[in-house]
């Protein structure tokens, strides 16, 4: 994967497009709070929506576009391009599970662990050079997080199983991401997309299923909650995390996606009223100075 091999500190304009993609993807992820806030069916009916409607964009798209990229040629190629779909689902799963256990803030604090999840599978398994600056990155960024979500006292307010499952799903995201970034150094983004989405959403519909049963929103207002949910968070922001892959490596891209809070604070001040406070805006410029911090780092993937 010679290409996101290169280092992010580059500054070639074939570098900065993919950070802007990057930053847009995580800043539309970032809004899937709010849309499963708001959302009339339950979190897994939610998810499987989320899935199952973004395949309509996508499909469309791959279909207009001219296919000169490599195609799957044996069943091992088609196993790898399910594969980001079922750590997706998991993820998924896991992570809207724990909304339903433990408190909101720490299900949203300890799910956005992953990049410490993806820093450390990457350097352990593909032996990826991760330098001093940009663990101090990683490190500021998580703090900014902790910050925005209330501090460390937050975490007392949640229940221990559930703040498992958020951490269970931050592993998982971590898996997905790793998985996007090895399959974009041979598949093109929306053939990516077109299975993992595929994938996650035929293995998220029985879950949602058995456990919450009623699938279906009643009103027009339900439907363009999971309709924004699937349009804009994932098949806007996950097509611009796998586009962006294959420029940048994995870990950077990972932390990149902390991001999602600041922006899920920001929309939550605005559409639903939630008041920004000095410790969310504090929390939020500190992410910030360590995303600024690892971009200026070295790191190869």
């Amino acid at each position: 994967m010679s290409q996101a091999a290169s280092t992010v500190s580059e500054a070639s304009p074939s570098n900065r497009f993919p950070l802007a993609v990057l930053l847009l993807g995580g800043a539309a992820i970032g809004g899937s709070p709010i849309f499963v806030r708001l959302s009339e069916v339950g979190p897994m009916a939610t998810a499987f929506w989320r899935v199952a409607l973004a395949l309509i964009p996508i499909f469309i798209v791959s279909m207009l576009k001219k296919d000169a990229a490599p195609k799957p040629q044996s069943l091992f190629d088609y196993g790898m391009l399910i594969l980001p779909g079922v750590m997706l689902s998991l993820d998924l799963a896991a992570w809207h599970l724990s909304i339903t256990m433990t408190s909101v803030a720490n299900a949203t604090l300890l799910a956005n662990l992953a990049p410490v999840f993806v820093t450390v599978i990457a350097f352990a398994f593909f032996k990826a050079r991760v330098g001093r600056v940009f663990m101090l990155g990683l490190a500021l960024a998580l703090a900014g997080v902790v910050i925005l979500k209330g501090g460390p006292a937050a975490l007392a307010n949640g229940e221990l199983r559930g703040d498992g499952l958020a951490m269970i799903a931050a592993f998982f995201y971590a898996c997905y991401i790793l998985a996007l970034g090895r399959l974009r150094s041979r598949f093109d983004t929306m053939r990516i997309m077109l299975w993992s989405t595929g994938s996650a959403a035929i293995c998220i519909f029985p879950v949602a299923f058995l456990f919450e049963g009623n699938m279906l929103p009643v009103t027009i207002y339900g439907w363009s909650m999971v309709f924004g949910l699937a349009f804009i968070s994932h098949a806007g922001g996950q097509v611009a995390i796998t586009y962006a892959l294959a420029y940048l490596p994995p870990a950077f891209s990972s932390l990149t996606l902390l991001l999602q809070p600041v922006v899920a604070a920001i929309l939550a001040w605005a559409l639903l009223n939630e008041t920004i406070g000095t410790m969310q805006a504090l929390g939020a410029a500190v992410v910030l100075a360590g995303i600024m911090v690892a971009r200026a780092s070295r790191v190869q993937a």
